[in-house]
């Protein structure tokens, strides 16, 4: 049974999230430098079975693409280039970053906390990751 990873890309920063290996519930990892992301993920795949990549595409309101699909295609290229046989799925991400520094100032997180970018880009991946689960029914009992 293999992992799924989430990424929620940025320009500069990348928020990256995990499942169990019984895909039940998102853990937040890390959150790594967009140029990175790449060399990420071989590390992450030499020591960790990956069944299943999720990317977090932002859209506007009217559900087409965000001017982020610049900077975010190229990455997704370059993992399905390196990665051939890895599923790789992207899912919409609006809100994410929103819901993200709500559930900081909901947990308590102090003002100064909040204001930690690397910390909202891994919760937003972790929000993308278990939303993506529970659309498909990952972790229903």
């Amino acid at each position: 049974m293999g992992r799924i990873l989430a990424f929620d890309i940025g320009r500069k920063r990348t928020g990256v999230a995990v499942t169990d290996p019984l895909k039940i519930i998102a853990n937040g990892l890390t959150t790594i430098p967009t140029d990175s992301v790449v060399d990420f993920l071989q590390q992450y795949i030499d020591k960790e079975n990956v069944e299943l990549i999720v990317i977090g595409q932002p859209k506007h309101g009217n559900n087409q693409p965000s001017e982020a699909v610049k900077y975010i295609q190229p990455v997704v290229n370059r993992i399905r280039k390196v990665f051939p046989d890895l599923k790789i799925e992207q899912v919409d991400e609006r809100f994410t970053s929103k819901m993200a520094f709500q559930t900081m100032i909901d947990g308590g997180l102090k003002q100064k906390d909040r204001q930690n970018k690397a910390l909202v880009d891994t919760i937003s991946a972790t929000i993308i990751l278990q939303s993506f689960m529970e659309s498909r029914g990952f972790n229903k009992f």
